[in-house]
């Protein structure tokens, strides 16, 4: 299963490299664009969840690392303000 990484940088300016197991997270991020905070949130929440699903399907067990990043990404959010936005940068296969 090919994984990658997806590198943002959040409202505050710090950047973070994204683990996905999946490539799903090019289906509902794109590099170079800026989204608010909730809707980067609930895309990654999505993507990520298809991921570890995909990962259940072929190997019997979800994929506990996209979860983590999911965790990651939530307590991120929590730190900014609702009204911020996060960039999605660049795609690392």
């Amino acid at each position: 299963m090919p994984e990658m990484r997806f590198h943002v940088r959040w409202p505050d300016g710090r950047q973070e490299a994204c683990y996905s197991p999946s490539l799903v997270v090019k289906d509902y991020l794109t590099p170079g664009q800026s989204y608010a905070l909730d809707d980067f949130v609930e895309k990654s929440r999505t993507a990520l969840t298809i991921a570890s699903e995909r990962v259940r399907e072929k190997y019997g067990f979800a994929c506990s690392s996209a979860m983590d990043q999911l965790a990651r990404i939530e307590a991120a959010a929590k730190r900014h303000a609702s009204d911020g936005r996060v960039t999605v940068e660049s795609f690392e296969p």
